[in-house]
């Protein structure tokens, strides 16, 4: 079978591969995207029926198409995300090539560019961009034995309270996803217990402007580097019915527990640091700041947004807060299934290149490794907090393919023959 060349190979069709087709067309680069499944797969299958975007439709979307049956302010499902993709990709008549796996990648010794192994041929390219994304690889702890009489699944595999045996659930992780998977729990009846680790928790919306507004509005979505061990904060935020505020105090008026981070299983029983209060008041303090900086960026700017004082009128400590449970006898309080909301790792195992650090993690700047013609889309941080958001991968990759063309001009420079004799 011969060998297939192309100037820059994507790996990945998701938000990132499609948003750098997008870009390498537009500067005339050649390009093949491949994607192990279908477009935007992850969106389809490895989340849970009721999920939605965490963002509005008017912001969370690439320039140049809307989403088809989502108004503007509403938070589109699943399906519509990926489906949103789909078409993105048949409007940009991207090369996009499904169902191939990309087994190996490494750069041709004596030669120039890399040899591609996928499980549909090989593939020689003078550029790969590795689009997979930050969720590669499901965190799955293993505090709990596998043989221990416990249904375990990663937040990945979990798709509505009916898939879970009955009896009480523990929600390990309350991010975004935990957070949002224990409500909905909760709502179907079941008793929730929601091991709570630090995070932040941004009002969803406030004086008539969802966050997103005034994290635009405030300059934060252009923050170039985390704080001090902020890199990897835990956000709680949801688009789930329509929008609202992230609460767990009011997450335990309703009946949920709410314990500290997961810390052990021993003989039956989960233990949890003694974090709880300061990880709630950390989730405050984020919260309340928001809630400052708008409040003076509308009295410096004089703008006409409706005060809102009940957002500052919070919930009641619940008994769980006020007496944090340490330990949990899990047969005892009738758990009998464990969702693990305990995020992803980076899996590159494919790339045979040295453009990581020991951890795994890639070398780059603003998404150029530090090897010549090795570049990565759709990481958090990649350039800006903005990153991790859909319109900030569609700008991140735009970088990428404007460096990529620009390397390109050089390689095809020719000097004319005057220039030639001087």
């Amino acid at each position: 079978m011969p060998i297939e060349k192309v100037n820059t190979l994507v790996v990945g069709g998701g938000q990132a591969g499609v948003a750098m087709s997008e870009h390498l067309g537009q500067n005339g680069i050649s390009h093949l995207v491949l994607e192990r499944a279908r477009i935007a797969e992850r969106w389809r299958t490895a989340r849970w029926d009721t999920l939605v975007a965490n963002g509005p439709a008017w912001h969370d979307r690439f320039p140049g198409l809307t989403f088809a049956d989502c108004g503007p302010d509403g938070f589109p499902a699943k399906d519509a995300v990926a489906d949103y993709f789909v078409a993105y990709a048949e409007k940009i008549k991207a090369p996009i090539r499904c169902g191939v796996d990309v087994r190996h990648a490494r750069r041709i010794e004596g030669g120039s560019g890399f040899r591609v192994e996928t499980s549909d041929g090989m593939i020689e390219a003078q550029n790969i961009v590795a689009a997979t994304g930050p969720f590669q690889q499901p965190v799955f702890p293993g505090l709990i034995p596998a043989d221990a009489e416990l249904v375990q699944i990663h937040s990945n595999a979990y798709r509505n309270p009916d898939q879970m045996p009955e009896g009480a659930v523990m929600v390990v992780g309350a991010g975004s996803s935990g957070a949002q998977i224990a409500e909905e729990l909760m709502n179907a009846g079941r008793q929730v217990f929601l091991s709570v680790g630090p995070h932040d928790r941004p009002p969803r919306s406030y004086r008539n402007r969802d966050f997103v507004w005034w994290l635009g509005v405030l300059g934060k979505w252009d923050m170039q580097t985390p704080g001090p061990g902020t890199e990897h904060v835990t956000i709680a935020v949801s688009g789930a019915n329509g929008g609202r505020t992230v609460d767990f105090r009011r997450f335990a008026a309703s009946g949920m527990q709410l314990v500290g981070r997961t810390q052990r299983f021993v003989d039956g029983k989960l233990h949890f640091a003694s974090d709880l209060i300061d990880n709630i008041a950390r989730g405050d303090a984020n919260y309340l700041s928001v809630l400052d900086e708008a409040d003076a960026y509308v009295l410096q700017n004089g703008l006409d947004l409706p005060e809102e004082p009940e957002a500052r009128t919070g919930w009641p400590d619940p008994d769980c807060l006020s007496t944090p449970i340490r330990e949990l006898d899990l047969k005892a309080c009738g758990v009998t299934s464990v969702i693990w909301a305990t995020g992803y790792a980076r899996d590159y195992g494919w790339l045979q290149a040295d453009v990581f650090d020991p951890s795994g993690k890639p070398i780059h700047n603003r998404g150029i490794s530090n090897q010549q013609g090795i570049y990565f889309v759709g990481l958090p941080w990649q350039s800006r907090r903005g990153s991790s958001f859909i319109w900030g991968v569609w700008h991140d990759a735009k970088f990428v393919a404007d460096h990529i063309a620009t390397h390109q001009t050089y390689l095809d420079y020719a000097p004319s023959d005057a220039a030639a004799t001087i």
